[in-house]
C-alpha cells in the first residue's frame, strides 16, 4: 500500500530579483496571468493527490497568503501554514514540516514554479524523486548527469555549473520519503550560509535512493522579470488556445514558445 503523499509549498524568500513589485507583497502573491503565482505550485500538488499542503513563507507577507488562500476548502485541500523567521535556504524551509509530515511521503514545490505538464508519481514508495526538463542554458540552473544508456540514473546534480554535464535542469519540484529530514539535520551550511536542496538531493544520489522523470511540456520559474513575462505569456497563450472556438481558424504568435523558450512560433490551427 503506498504511502501517503503531503506536500509542502515553499513561498518565502524577499523577492528582491522583482524589486520594485514586491516592495509591498510578497513574490507569489503577483499575478501570473489570471491567477495568483501562488495557485499554480497548489493546483501541481493536488494534481498529484496531495490532500494536506503546509505553506512555509516568511514573516512580513504570512498574513496576506493567509487571506488569500485560507482553509484551502475553496480549493479542495486542508492547508496549513509555518513562517521561516530568516532566510535559511530551501532545506531549512523544507525541514520547518517535519512535524506536519510525520511518517508520510513529501511533494515540495518552490512557489514560484509553474509546469504544464500533468504530473503523476509511478512507482515511488520510498527514495527521492526529481524532475527535469532540457534547456539551452543549463548553467543557470541545478544541473543533473545521466548515466548514459541508463533512462533516468542520476550520477550527480551540480548547482549552477560552469561547465555543465548534461543540459538538463533540475526544476523546483522534488518528492522525498521522511527520511529527508535526517539528512537535512546532517548538512553543512553552504558559502552563502545556507542550507542547500542541491546538498539533500545529492545525499539520495550517493546512497542509490535518487530517481527522476523528465517532464513532456513546458515549465518555468517566476522569479525575475523575464521568467515572470515568459510564465505569463505561456499560461496565457495555454487559455486562448482552449477557449478559441472550433468553427474558426485562428493564428496565434506567441512571444514563448511551447518548449518554454522566447521567440518560438506556434501556429494552431482551428478548423
Amino acid at each position: 500500500m503506498a504511502k501517503r503523499l503531503k506536500g509542502v509549498i515553499l513561498a518565502g524568500g524577499t523577492g528582491s530579483r522583482l524589486f520594485p513589485l514586491t516592495k509591498v507583497t510578497n513574490k507569489h502573491l503577483l499575478p501570473v496571468y489570471d491567477k495568483p503565482m501562488i495557485y499554480y505550485p497548489l493546483e501541481t500538488l493536488k494534481k498529484m493527490g496531495c490532500k494536506d499542503i503546509m505553506i512555509v513563507s516568511g514573516r512580513e507577507h504570512c498574513g496576506d497568503i493567509l487571506n488569500l488562500l485560507g482553509s484551502g476548502r475553496d480549493m479542495g485541500v486542508r492547508l496549513s501554514y509555518e513562517i521561516q523567521d530568516e532566510a535559511g535556504g530551501i532545506a531549512h524551509a523544507l525541514g520547518l514540516a517535519e512535524r506536519f509530515v510525520g511518517s508520510s511521503n513529501v511533494a515540495v514545490c518552490l512557489g514560484d514554479n509553474i509546469f504544464d505538464d500533468e504530473i503523476t508519481l509511478e512507482e515511488f514508495e520510498e527514495g527521492a524523486r526529481i524532475f527535469l526538463t532540457s534547456v539551452h542554458d543549463p548553467e543557470r540552473f541545478g544541473v543533473a548527469e545521466l548515466e548514459k544508456g541508463k533512462e533516468c540514473k542520476v550520477i550527480s546534480i551540480e548547482e549552477k555549473p560552469t561547465k555543465p554535464k548534461s543540459n538538463f535542469c533540475v526544476t523546483g519540484l522534488y518528492v522525498y520519503d521522511n527520511k529527508v529530514f535526517n539528512y537535512i539535520k546532517n548538512l553543512t551550511p553552504s558559502d552563502r550560509g545556507e542550507l542547500e536542496i542541491t546538498d539533500v538531493n545529492n545525499f539520495y544520489v550517493r546512497d542509490g535512493l535518487m530517481t527522476c522523470q523528465v517532464l513532456k511540456s513546458w515549465w518555468s520559474d517566476a522569479g525575475t522579470f523575464e521568467s515572470l513575462l515568459k510564465a505569463t505569456t505561456l499560461v496565457a497563450n495555454k487559455k486562448m488556445c482552449e477557449c478559441e472556438p472550433k468553427d474558426n481558424k485562428i493564428e496565434i504568435t506567441p512571444m514563448a514558445g511551447a518548449s518554454g523558450q522566447f521567440g518560438g512560433e506556434l501556429n494552431h490551427s482551428v478548423r
